[in-house]
């Protein structure tokens, strides 16, 4: 059976680039690292590192079990986490994935009533996109993860998880103060400002509902920058309602659109009952979620 220490050596050296970065990041001494990655080699019978220069590389055999590596590590950190979350919620960590707009608005309120209810357990966040997300989650890397679709969207693939939908946020046009016209067709001959790759897929339908196709000419999935370039009369855009209730520029002009918004869901990998620890959390999110108002709550 290979040995953990072995495979944390191996991952840090591919995720830092050398062995002299990777003993620093473990606190190790150098020799030590070469010494595990030598013993390694030797328990998989694979050249697992090259050198190249002054420094290393893995070989495709190294990648192979680097990646793997990385997703029994993020496994046994999360059976440590759930063992310690038995002791009663005293003990123990959580670790959610979100999206920028929810680590904004509620993922904050949902975390200080975790904090304030389990002061014991030791909460953490990853910034990430959907995609992103579910790679964690599916990995170990996260406990929990907040996930959103668009209508229309293709359905991302879930298998193995188990998702519940939260709120349903609305789609707003946003304008300089100085720009009139409330429907998007009114700016089809404007610059648009697109946002993440799924948003500008969003913004591109939504366009070709009413007849055009908007002319992209700056692409940021910073919610604030986006408003910024709004402000400066740089383009028009669309953003959901969780980017302007946390933070929105007075310089500009919003207006709800019509239809269906898009969907915010909590994600979580296994079949039921969640660990002690990851339903707290769960339960916390649920009421951060349901407290903004203008927001469709599930």
């Amino acid at each position: 059976m290979l040995d953990v220490t072995r495979l944390t050596v191996l991952v840090a050296v591919a995720r830092h680039g050398s062995v002299t970065a990777a003993a620093r990041a473990l606190h190790y001494a150098q020799p030590s690292v070469s010494h595990h990655l030598a013993r390694l080699e030797a328990e998989t019978g694979s050249r697992l590192i090259q050198r190249v220069g002054r420094g290393v590389r893995l070989t495709e055999a190294g990648r192979i079990l680097a990646d793997r590596a990385e997703e029994i590590l993020g496994r046994l950190e999360s059976a440590e986490a759930e063992l310690a979350a038995h002791t009663g919620l005293r003990s123990g960590r959580v670790r959610l994935a979100a999206f920028p707009s929810a680590l904004g608005t509620f993922v904050p309120i949902a975390a200080a009533g975790f904090a304030a209810a389990h002061p014991g357990l030791d909460l953490r966040f990853s910034e990430a996109e959907p995609p992103a997300a579910v790679r964690l989650l599916r990995s170990g890397d996260v406990d929990a993860a907040l996930l959103f679709t668009h209508p229309g969207d293709m359905t991302p693939d879930l298998d193995g998880l188990r998702c519940e939908q939260l709120l349903e946020e609305g789609t707003n046009l946003v304008v300089p103060l100085s720009w009139s016209g409330d429907r998007l067709a009114d700016h089809r001959d404007r610059p648009w400002i697109g946002g993440c790759e799924r948003c500008r897929v969003r913004l591109v339908n939504d366009c070709a509902a009413e007849g055009f196709t908007p002319d992209i000419r700056f692409t940021t999935d910073d919610y604030v920058a986006v408003q910024a370039l709004v402000a400066a009369a740089l383009g028009a855009t669309t953003l959901p309602s969780l980017a302007l209730a946390a933070h929105q520029n007075p310089q500009v002009r919003v207006i709800p659109l019509p239809g269906p918004g898009r969907r915010i869901q909590v994600a979580v990998a296994g079949d039921p009952p969640d660990p002690p620890a990851t339903a707290a959390l769960l339960t916390h999110l649920r009421a951060a979620a349901h407290s903004f108002p203008g927001l469709r709550s599930r």
